[in-house]
């Protein structure tokens, strides 16, 4: 399953704010087999957000769209995802009603375009805050809020899945340079995925969907690097 995200916010372009959205929900549906292949970050603007959703729908199996929900005058997610979609925004009954009945919120105290939705959307009710989410075709819409999000996120995770990859992790204790022989013989011999986060020490990580593949790699690797 291949998976973009979009992260929408000012917030996050300008640095007021740490995308940590994405790096959550990249190692969710890593641990679910799906595989993030894009990760957006677009301003709170209605055209840019409609215009990257649109094109993502049309290439990856799912968009995550996150933030910009709730009705401020800078939360425009919604219209935008309905303009992607050629739809109109409607206030969703559905929603209202569950805001009233477990979030003990009163109807005349919501405020307006709290529950807008495009026109024939799933509702993804919000069991921490207000504003809901909503599924439409491919496209998943979840608060920008962390604790929002995650718990909404929860409630759809079983709808993304795939293979999930065999993963060793193997350390060394040389520079990632002197390493490049190394990490290159290890692809020619072995069918896996390999990436190198040098630190204090260099962590490769090795990835395959066989899992005495990427074993076999990280044996052979083991042997030809320093390690402490």
């Amino acid at each position: 399953m291949r998976v973009a995200l979009v992260t929408v916010g000012d917030e996050l372009l300008a640095g007021d704010t740490v995308n940590t959205n994405a790096a959550w929900l990249g190692s969710r549906l890593a641990e679910r087999g799906a595989r993030v292949e894009r990760v957006t970050t677009v301003p709170d603007r209605v055209v840019e957000i409609a215009d990257v959703v649109a094109a993502f729908r049309e290439t990856y199996d799912a968009v995550l769209v996150t933030g910009g929900l709730g009705p401020t005058h800078d939360d425009l997610t919604m219209e935008a995802v309905a303009r992607a979609f050629d739809r109109e925004l409607e206030e969703s009954e559905e929603a209202i009603e569950w805001l009233e009945e477990h979030g003990n919120y009163a109807r005349a105290d919501l405020a307006a375009g709290t529950a807008d939705l495009p026109a024939g959307a799933r509702v993804l009710h919000n069991e921490v805050g207000v504003a809901p989410g909503c599924v439409v075709d491919s496209v998943y819409v979840l608060p920008g809020v962390p604790e929002e999000m995650k718990a909404m996120f929860e409630s759809i995770e079983r709808e993304f899945a795939g293979t999930v990859a065999h993963v060793e992790r193997v350390r060394a204790d040389e520079p990632e340079s002197a390493l490049l022989d190394r990490l290159a013989e290890i692809q020619e011999r072995f069918d896996v995925k390999v990436g190198s986060y040098p630190g204090e020490s260099v962590e490769v990580k090795l990835e395959s969907d066989d899992e005495s593949e990427v074993a076999r790699a990280a044996d052979w690797l083991r042997e030809r690097v320093e390690s402490g």
